[in-house]
C-alpha cells in the first residue's frame, strides 16, 4: 500500500465513515490522510449532553441519543445503547452506496516493508472486485495482481458474483473472546498475511466490527448489529450476529463476503473480566446460534434483503425463543430495524438478480486505480471481462 493518499481518492462521493464513539476523536489525526475526503458519520454512545471533539478539517455529520430518539421515534427502540452496537444507526442515516465501518481505537498499521496501511483503499478494491463463493481458488483472491485462476477451476465460475462484505483484520490487539484474553492477557499479533480470500457458501465467521467495509445497497438491512448493551442480558455478539445474518442472506441471494486485508493497528486491550459479564450468556448461547444459522434456509421468493431478513426475524422467533426470552425481543428488534430501514430509504434494495446488470457505480478513473493494468479502450482479458466491469 502507498504511504499516503491516492491522487483521487476512490469512490469519494459514494462511501461514508461510519464510527461509533464516546470520547473524543484524536484517533483521526493519525487517519487525516486517508480519511479526510470522505464524508463521517459520527454515533456517539452514552450521554448526550457531552461534547465530542472531532479534529478540524474533517466532513461530517453526529449523531447523539436525543438525535436518534428524534429521528426514529419509537423505532429508536432498536438500536442498542451504551454498546457499540449503536453504529448501525449510521449506517440507516447514510445514503452513500458503501460504508466503512472502524473503531475509535484502530490506529493505522505498517506492512512488513514499513508503509502505512491506507485500509479504506484495500477494502474499496475488495468491494469492487468480484467474490468466487462457490468454488475455492487455492490462489485465494483470483482478481489481485500476480494471482489467477489455478487449474481446475471451473470456467463457469470465473466470473465471480458481487462482493458484498469486506471485513478486515487486526495487528497488535486480537478480537478474543474474554476466556482467551484471560488465559492469553499478553498475547499479540504480529502475522501480516499478505491475502485476501472469499468465505465459502455455507460457511459461517466471526464478523468483527472495528475495520469492515460493505456494500450498502447490497446488503445494507442486513446490517443490524442487534440489541445489545444497556439493559440487555448480551454484548459483544453484535457484529457477530449481523455476520451471520448478512453470511446466510448473502449465501441465498448468491453474494460474496470477502476477510483478510486490510490490516488496522488494534491499540488497546477491553478488560476481560468485563468483558466475561458481557459475553457469559453468549458464549453458552452461541452453542444453539451456529446450528440455527446453519441450517436456515430461505425462500426462493425472498429476492431482497429486507425479505430474507424478516424471514430470518420469524425463524430466531420459532426457534431460538425456546432459549431464552430475549429472542423473541430480538425478533421484535429485527422487524423494527427494517422498519426504521424502509423509513429512511423508501427505494427499498433492489432484487439481486436485477441488479446483476450494473455492477459498480464508479468512474474510469476509479476502475483503473483498482486495476491499472486493465486497457480502458476495451482490450481487456479474459479474466476482466468476466469480472466485475463490462467494456462492451
Amino acid at each position: 500500500m502507498a504511504a499516503g493518499p491516492s491522487n483521487t481518492p476512490l469512490l469519494k462521493d459514494e462511501l461514508d465513515i461510519v464510527i461509533p464513539t464516546i470520547r473524543n476523536l484524536d484517533f483521526l489525526e493519525m487517519w487525516r490522510p486517508f480519511f479526510q475526503p470522505y464524508h463521517l458519520i459520527i454515533v456517539q454512545d452514552g450521554d448526550p449532553s457531552k461534547v465530542i471533539k472531532v479534529p478540524e478539517g474533517f466532513d461530517y455529520e453526529l449523531y447523539n441519543r436525543n438525535d436518534i430518539n428524534r429521528i426514529l421515534g419509537p423505532k429508536a427502540s432498536c438500536i442498542s445503547f451504551k454498546d457499540s452496537a449503536c453504529r448501525c444507526f449510521g449506517y440507516l442515516v447514510s445514503k452513500k452506496k458503501y460504508i466503512y465501518t472502524i473503531d475509535d481505537d484502530c490506529f493505522v498499521a505498517k506492512d512488513p516493508s514499513g508503509k502505512q496501511i491506507n485500509a479504506l483503499e484495500q477494502h474499496i478494491k475488495n468491494l469492487l472486485s468480484p467474490s468466487t463463493p462457490f468454488f475455492f481458488n487455492t490462489l485465494y483472491d483470483p482478481y489481485r495482481d500476480g494471482a489467477d485462476f489455478v487449474r481446475g477451476y471451473p470456467f463457469s465460475l470465473r466470473e465471480g458474483v458481487q462482493t458484498a462484505v469486506s471485513h478486515g483484520l487486526w495487528l497488535n490487539i486480537p478480537d478474543y473472546d474474554a476466556p482467551t484474553q484471560l488465559v492469553k492477557p499478553l498475547e499479540r499479533n504480529t502475522r501480516y498475511v499478505d491475502m485476501v480470500l472469499t468465505i465459502p457458501k455455507g460457511t459461517l465467521f466471526p464478523m468483527c466490527g472495528m475495520n469492515l467495509a460493505f456494500n450498502r445497497e447490497l446488503i445494507g438491512p442486513a446490517m443490524y448489529f442487534g440489541l445489545m448493551g444497556d439493559g440487555q442480558p448480551i454484548g459483544r455478539y453484535d457484529d457477530m450476529w449481523a455476520g451471520w445474518c448478512t453470511k446466510v442472506i448473502c449465501d441465498h441471494l448468491g453474494l460474496g463476503v470477502k476477510t483478510g486485508l486490510p490490516y488496522i493497528w488494534h491499540s488497546k486491550a477491553s478488560n476481560p473480566f468485563v468483558n466475561l459479564k458481557k459475553e457469559y450468556n453468549g458464549i453458552f448461547w452461541q452453542e444453539e446460534l451456529i446450528p440455527f444459522f446453519q441450517s436456515a434456509t430461505l425462500a426462493k421468493e425472498s429476492t431482497t434483503v429486507q425479505k430474507c431478513y424478516n424471514e430470518i426475524s420469524k425463524q430466531v422467533r420459532e426457534k431460538l425463543g425456546k432459549v431464552d426470552p430475549y429472542f423473541n425481543k430480538l425478533a421484535d428488534a429485527m422487524v423494527t430495524w427494517i422498519e426504521a430501514w424502509d423509513q429512511l430509504n423508501p427505494s427499498g434494495s433492489p432484487k439481486i438478480a436485477t441488479a446483476k446488470a450494473k455492477l459498480v457505480s464508479c468512474t474510469i478513473d476509479d476502475i483503473a486505480m483498482v486495476n491499472p493494468n486493465l486497457d480502458l479502450r476495451g482490450n481487456a482479458t479474459a479474466k476482466e471481462q468476466g469480472g466485475i466491469i463490462s467494456l462492451d
